[in-house]
């Protein structure tokens, strides 16, 4: 890893009894592009403003190059923020929205006219200097939005939720210009969402924030293959989870009981008796008409989801928890109300330990 650029040690922050940040220990690299990444109140966009300075820490350490700025005012951090909202001034000019902060800082005009024509050109915005915001659309706006945090050289890119509030294709189409535009600068970017699918895209690293803590951090692929805890597992993408025990153990092939039936998983420094966790992807989970050697998981054929790109097969387990596997074409070696055996490849299924966190709670 680079030198890290910002530096989190046992941030904190409570709002009363409300404990909203816990313990928060973490380093970004420069050049990196970091999301956190979470469901609504796990702690993530308020890391994101006590970074920015819109929130105060209530204990804890915030360096950006080694420098304390805890203490210090939000214009006085080497970073700067994107809001989902955009902020633009209605009454002024597409340039001059952009131009804001030079202008505060007293910049030279020439050098203000320079940078700013040069940041609309990065955002492809050359030719709409003139127009106001309500001229533009949705992803117009939010590229002046990026290109006045940029124009003035931050370290440091702090982007929450900011294509929140575009449709689909749009916010698509932007999540690839952002990281283009975040290696083409090398500044890093810090970005907030609880979109999994935008943090796959768009991330070197992806630290998923649960309750106010890190549950994993890690490169999205490491997440996607090797979730560390079963909430990572049920977080990102699509998994179907079996939570069991250990019943034996041979040559790193695991044979685990769980409510739904036996099933087999490759897995290290597991013992037999262990509770543990299995999470297999909808893509990896086979099903048959007969018995497969190692899982007695039985179900019966629910029903097919088409989503285009894949059609999903939802299978009800005899216990009655429901599990999904997806194809590019509807399965048609089944129908729905046949009897299925669900199995896998071991060593595609992922063995996870039950955490300390888990058996606290």
């Amino acid at each position: 890893m680079n030198n890290p650029i910002i530096t989190l040690e046992g941030v904190e922050k409570k709002y009363g009894s409300n404990h909203v940040v816990k313990n928060m220990n973490l380093e970004i690299a420069e050049g990196e592009f970091l999301t956190l990444l979470g469901p609504s109140g796990c702690g993530k966009t308020t890391t994101l403003r006590m970074i920015a300075g819109f929130e105060e820490a209530t204990s804890g350490i915030i360096k950006v190059e080694g420098e304390r700025i805890e203490n210090k005012e939000p214009f006085q951090r080497n970073v700067n923020t994107v809001f989902q909202n955009y902020a633009l001034f209605p009454h002024m000019t597409v340039f001059q929205n952009v131009a804001y902060g030079l202008t505060i800082k007293k910049v030279p005009k020439k050098e203000i006219e320079e940078r700013v024509m040069e940041m609309l050109q990065m955002v492809q915005l050359e030719g709409y200097e003139k127009r106001k915001p309500d001229a533009l659309s949705g992803g117009q706006k939010q590229r002046v939005a990026i290109a006045r945090a940029l124009v003035n050289r931050p370290k440091v890119l702090l982007l929450d939720e900011p294509l929140g509030a575009l449709d689909l294709k749009l916010r698509k189409q932007m999540q690839i210009e952002l990281k283009r535009l975040q290696k083409k600068l090398g500044i890093t970017f810090i970005y907030v969402t609880h979109d999994q699918e935008e943090a796959l895209t768009m991330s070197d690293r992806i630290a998923i924030m649960r309750d106010g803590r890190i549950e994993q951090m890690a490169s999205p692929k490491e997440i996607y293959e090797h979730p560390a805890t079963r909430f990572v597992a049920g977080f990102i993408g699509e998994s179907n989870i079996f939570d069991g025990k250990v019943i034996d153990v041979k040559d790193g092939l695991l044979c685990v009981e769980t409510e739904a039936g036996r099933l087999l998983v490759r897995g290290e420094y597991f013992e037999v008796g262990e509770q543990m966790h299995v999470s297999i992807r909808s893509e990896y989970l086979e099903v048959s008409t007969s018995h497969v050697e190692g899982f007695t998981i039985e179900g019966k054929v629910k029903d097919f989801i088409y989503q285009g790109s894949v059609v999903k097969t939802a299978v009800d387990l005899a216990n009655g928890q429901e599990v999904k596997y997806s194809r590019f074409e509807q399965d048609q070696t089944v129908s729905p109300g046949e009897k299925v055996y669900v199995y896998w490849r071991p060593e595609k299924a992922v063995a996870i330990k039950k955490s300390e966190r888990e058996a606290v709670e």
